[in-house]
Formats: C-alpha cells, sequence, structure tokens
C-alpha cells in the first residue's frame, strides 16, 4: 500500500483514526533530506510498530541562523522515496504556516539541560525543537517515538520534557549511523567539499581519544579535553567550538570522571558544523 501523505493535524488524525487499537504507532520525527541515520531509525519503528509515521518538517523555530534555514535542503520526492521504500503508512509533510498558522504565544521553554553544549552556542534553539516535538506528539499521538543518539542533547532534552510534562510517549533512543571511518550521518554532510570530508572523522577521532582515556582510567575532566582537543590536526578549515564531558541525564559539565558520562563536541569544518557524542565508561 502507497505512503499516505498528509499535510494537516486534521489530516493525520484522520489517517490515522482507524489505525488506533490495532497495535502501536510510531513517529519519526526529522526535518527530510533523509539519509542512512533516518532509514535506521523508521526500520526500528518498523519493528517495533504496527503503524509507522514520518514528519518532514524543517521547523523554523529551531534556527539560529537565516542563512542556514535558507540552504537547508529539502529534497521531498527522494525523502518519500525513501518512506515507500521502508513501508511508512503516513508521511505528515506540514507548511510552516499549518504549523504556526498564528505567531507563537506559547512555547516550551528549557532549563538547565539545554545550558551547556550547542544550547549555549545557539540560542533558543532547544525551545524551537522541544516546542515542534510537543506540537508533533500532540498531532501524532504516538506510542513510541525514535530519536537517534547522534543528536545526545537534543534527546535528553526530549526525554526530560515526556517526563516533566507527563507525556504519554516512549522516547526510544536509536545508536548512531557512521560512516567507515567514524563520520557521523548527517544532512550537513552534503554541504562538504572533498578536502572537507577528508577532515571531518577528526571529531570523532577526538571523542575516541577521550573514550579511551576514561577506560585507562584518567578521570580529569580538564586534562581529557585538552589531550582530545589537541588530537584535532592544526588546520585554518577545522575550528573546534566546544569538546565537554557531561552527566548522560543533566547534560552538567563533570569535573571529574565518576561514572558514565558523555563526551560531545562540535566542529566547524568549513562552512559546515558537525556534531558527535560518544558514550563513556570508566573501569
Amino acid at each position: 500500500m502507497p505512503v499516505s501523505v498528509v499535510q494537516t493535524a486534521d489530516g493525520v488524525r484522520a489517517a490515522l483514526a482507524s489505525r488506533r487499537g490495532s497495535g502501536p504507532i510510531g513517529l519519526v520525527p526529522t526535518m527530510g533530506a533523509l539519509h542512512a541515520g533516518h532509514a535506521r531509525l523508521i526500520e526500528e519503528a518498523r519493528h517495533e510498530c504496527v503503524t509507522v509515521a514520518v514528519s518532514i518538517f524543517v521547523n523554523p523555530l529551531q534556527f539560529d541562523r537565516a542563512d542556514d534555514l535558507a540552504r537547508y535542503s529539502r529534497p521531498f520526492e527522494a525523502d518519500l522515496a525513501l518512506c515507500e521504500t521502508l513501508s511508512v503508512d503516513v508521511v505528515f509533510a506540514p507548511t510552516a504556516a499549518d504549523m504556526y498558522p498564528e505567531p507563537l504565544d506559547c512555547t516550551v521553554h528549557v532549563g538547565r539541560t539545554a545550558e551547556h553544549l550547542c544550547g549555549a552556542f545557539r540560542p533558543g534553539h532547544f525551545n524551537g525543537v522541544a516546542t515542534v516535538v510537543l506540537k508533533l506528539f500532540n498531532v501524532v499521538q504516538p506510542d513510541v517515538a525514535y530519536f537517534g543518539e547522534k543528536d545526545a542533547q537534543q534527546l535528553a532534552i526530549i526525554r526530560r520534557m515526556v517526563a516533566d510534562l507527563n507525556v504519554p510517549v516512549r522516547i526510544a533512543p536509536v545508536a548512531t549511523v557512521r560512516e567507515a571511518d567514524g563520520l557521523a550521518l548527517s544532512s550537513r554532510n552534503q554541504h562538504l567539499n572533498a578536502a572537507e570530508r577528508a577532515l571531518a572523522p577528526a571529531l570523532f577521532h577526538a571523542l575516541g581519544v577521550v573514550r579511551d582515556a576514561i577506560a585507562a582510567g584518567n578521570a580529569d575532566a580538564a586534562a581529557l579535553k585538552r589531550q582530545a582537543s589537541e588530537s584535532i590536526p592544526a588546520d585554518g578549515r577545522l575550528r573546534l567550538e566546544y569538546l565537554e564531558l557531561v552527566d548522560p541525564w543533566t547534560f552538567q559539565p563533570v569535573d571529574r570522571v565518576s561514572g558514565p558520562v558523555v563526551a560531545a563536541g562540535a566542529l566547524w569544518v568549513g562552512s559546515t558544523r558537525l556534531i558527535d557524542n560518544i558514550r563513556c565508561t570508566p573501569p
């Protein structure tokens, strides 16, 4: 059966009405430009749920730079073809006017979980993420929603929002999908030229330095961050925005590693900002 493509909240509810009660409904929220990482999310949803819905919406609320929003890829026909291949049941593809018919007066405000890492460099970003995700949950009313671990801070914020606001949705994390050289799959990778692409795995390798040092018993966060930062090649096309060790639940920085932590970083490669993270566990 071909995927049902709907544009409005009423259309989604109508498309899913007959399916409710027959088994779990899974939602994969995306901004389109789908790649193998998104495919893994959809495959997990397809494995666990009777009905799978994918949202494709480039959310203007979460962009802190107009040029970043303008150049965000929107290959809708290719995205739809992938959804067809993976047996998605419903694609919710609203416009900005559909999602925000009036200027918003009520939004989600994220607190401490968004203070550091990307939240410190992209003011308002996670408020926009949390607001649109809550709207998607209210529209689709899924039983389970699937998020990639590559966006670890986003995942932590969504988990916290669901817990704090008693949203009846189970959040299912899905492991990061990587290229053979370790680069995490991202829709932003397509903006890298060949030379930049060769440099892009530097962040993953730096995070690997942290993981290996923690596994060997090193616990001083400042020394670990310094060691990892120094492992990034001295190249004018690379600029490390941040590299931090944070608590996996609160996403607050730690001074010493006494339990599992997330090593997370953001690296500019040319004009493209890449993020990645690795979970690290001491011996």
